[in-house]
């Protein structure tokens, strides 16, 4: 195969930098034209990774080894998100990379959309290869706007700063940051673009398929708070692909470790590879301790604790006996179970079609969705619960349930953000900190629904080389 030679050492060194990076990148030869597979080859990303270390312990749902966090309340990311630390200086501290990977995968998929008609090869073929590559810009849009602005608010997404577009694939661009309306009126138009061009079984797992294509279309009307649209994608992505696990059976036979059978790229549910961490994507070592309030929502008989999870027993290289938290079992390795911890599943789109029927008012529908996904996770009666009376209520169900199977990643903290728009479920965090050290005193800590801890800032380096990017908090 050929290879593209300026294409391919523009991605090489482009691979960890931002995009506000690239724009100064003098070309050294010229752009050679390959074939389409060429291009379609490039799509593919096996390792796609995705490190929320700027934001994971601002989530309800994680902890943290106390050693780690006391004495850093001021100069790291943990520690100052374990103590809610509004008072710290968070614009010097280092890039973790999520910053200038989402940008270095876009403009993966802005090489394909840009260039790829000038290529030699099957027009379909091109058409797919560009769907796929405005799924995947879209996706990383999406991580983008929901980790460094603001939650969508009807209300103020057309004033509120959100990020830069990159619509295409331009040495000489320079990016202006646009607002969080204009951000997800690109999402959607790129997802509703490539929705019809995606295939439902593309030529290897790494390509995204239509199932995810309405995935990512349902997650992200839910968050623009499009409900009949989420509804309608939800619907649409499970009539493609609605594989769920039973995990009641898989505790029965054994659990986890006497089948192999979902290890690696084994694990029915999982729509696209992402990864939370390295591309063993081992929970142990990506902020995998939950904290004590969710450790507590659990019910007895749900599979999700008890197949996954320990509160003794743990190394204390990780873990703090008596903290109430829990650690997910480190014996659970890649080579046993592969559980997708940035990227979506099946799991998640029922719960977002549970969701957007609750929204909509359709108890019933909404009910049914939950229980589809529970009956697989919860032995017994506890796997149908007491259906609300009121949508309120059934929309907390759903709520409660998202906590306990999307556990990592950026899940919980996006849903922070985004319900914490509406007083009916926003929550104002409170954690007790330390519980187990005697080191410093035990103090509450407090963390407001309009906190700026939620938006995360653009990194030092981004904003040294672009003035463009301005901070979308009053840090």
């Amino acid at each position: 195969m050929h290879k593209l030679i300026y294409i391919l050492l523009s991605c090489i060194t482009l691979g960890l930098i931002s995009c506000e990076q690239y724009i100064d990148i003098t070309p050294t030869g010229k752009k050679t034209v390959d074939s389409t597979a060429t291009y379609y080859d490039l799509i593919v990303l096996p390792n796609r990774c995705y490190y929320p270390s700027a934001f994971a312990l601002l989530s309800d749902n994680t902890w943290a080894k106390e050693s780690n966090i006391i004495g850093n309340e001021f100069i790291s990311w943990d520690g100052i998100n374990m103590t809610f630390n509004e008072a710290a200086d968070r614009k010097e501290l280092s890039d973790n990379n999520l910053y200038a990977n989402c940008y270095s995968y876009i403009l993966r998929s802005n090489i394909v959309i840009s260039l790829i008609d000038e290529s030699l090869g099957n027009p379909e073929l091109k058409e797919v290869a560009k769907a796929e590559a405005r799924i995947f810009r879209a996706w990383d849009h999406f991580i983008l706007i929901n980790t460094f602005a603001k939650a969508y608010n009807p209300a103020t997404a057309a004033t509120d700063g959100g990020v830069a577009i990159m619509d295409k694939y331009d040495l000489e661009a320079v990016p202006v940051k646009s607002t969080v309306a204009e951000v997800y009126d690109f999402i959607i138009r790129d997802i509703e673009e490539a929705l019809p061009y995606l295939q439902e079984n593309p030529s290897n797992v790494y390509h995204p398929s239509k199932a995810f294509g309405y995935a990512l279309a349902a997650k992200v009307y839910l968050f623009h708070h499009d409900w009949e649209k989420a509804k309608n994608a939800a619907e649409e992505s499970l009539k493609l692909k609605s594989d769920l696990i039973d995990y009641v059976a898989l505790e029965n036979n054994g659990g986890p470790l006497s089948d192999n059978t979902y290890a690696k790229g084994g694990n029915p549910e999982v729509l696209n590879y992402a990864y939370m961490g390295s591309y063993s994507d081992n929970p142990t070592y990506c902020y995998g301790m939950i904290s004590p309030e969710l450790v507590q929502l659990f019910d007895e008989n749900d599979t999700r604790f008890t197949m996954f999870f320990r509160t003794t027993g743990n190394s204390p290289y990780y873990f703090d006996e008596g903290s109430g938290a829990a650690l997910w079992n480190s014996s659970i390795t890649y080579s046993k179970f592969q559980y997708m911890t940035v990227g979506m599943r099946t799991a998640e789109v029922y719960l977002i079609l549970a969701e957007a029927k609750a929204r909509l008012n359709d108890l019933d529908g909404a009910m049914q969705a939950l229980c589809d996904l529970r009956v697989k996770r919860i032995k017994g009666e506890e796997a149908v619960p007491s259906q609300p009376s009121t949508k309120e209520e059934m929309v907390r169900l759903v709520i409660d349930e998202r906590r306990k199977e999307l556990l990592f990643g950026f899940n919980r903290f996006w849903d922070l953000k985004r319900l914490n728009t509406e007083p009916e479920y926003a929550k104002t965090q409170t954690r007790r900190f330390p519980l187990v050290s005697t080191e410093v005193p035990s103090q509450t800590y407090t963390l407001a629904p309009d906190s700026r801890l939620y938006v995360i800032p653009f990194p030092k380096d981004a904003r040294t080389k672009n003035p463009n990017l301005t901070l979308n908090t009053d840090e």
